[in-house]
């Protein structure tokens, strides 16, 4: 589904903020939002977007195409609304998205340079994931992360003890935050 007019200005508020910290990669999932989204900031830095499926959303499986209060009465849904890590419409589990998609932001990391800065622009779900597997978090506490509103970010930051969050469903600049892992 494409991006509608809030989606774009959304997109491109983001773009403008974002650009200001001289990302050296873009990396985007290759579904039309993010790939959109990835595109404002492409076109403010003249970075490419480098596209990867690993950032795609949970696949639905079933479920794809169908009304929530349709699915009230499977019992799995409940399950999955619930937190469970049980396979979406048949299809992946939480843990098998947050797999996919720390590899594929694990791979953008090693791509900088020191002091380098990647966006990556994915999917709610893929984004907690992602989260969750890097900072080592159980996937049944992957929860306490909140959700992320449209063309808000987190912000990771790689430190000598591992990868720790410094910002989450921001909509701001990043601050710096002194502390006791650098």
């Amino acid at each position: 589904m494409a991006l509608d007019d809030v989606g774009r200005a959304q997109a491109a508020r983001a773009a403008e903020q974002l650009a200001t910290l001289k990302p050296q990669l873009i990396v985007s999932s290759d579904l039309v939002r993010a790939a959109d989204t990835a595109a404002e900031l492409s076109a403010r830095t003249g970075l490419t977007v480098q596209r990867n499926a690993a950032l795609r959303e949970t696949h639905g499986g079933v479920w794809e195409g169908q009304f929530a209060d349709d699915l009230r009465s499977d019992p799995m849904y409940i399950a999955w609304l619930a937190g469970d890590d049980v396979p979406a419409g048949g299809s992946e589990t939480r843990s098998q998205v947050g797999d996919r998609a720390q590899v594929a932001v694990r791979a953008a990391a090693e791509q900088l340079d020191k002091g380098g800065l990647a966006v990556v622009a994915s999917h709610g779900g893929t984004i907690r994931g992602a989260i969750g597997r890097m900072l080592g978090l159980p996937v049944d506490h992957w929860r306490v992360l909140g959700g992320l509103a449209n063309c808000c970010w987190s912000v990771l930051e790689e430190g000598r003890t591992g990868w720790r969050l410094v910002e989450h469903n921001a909509g701001s600049l990043p601050q710096v935050v002194l502390g006791d892992d650098r």
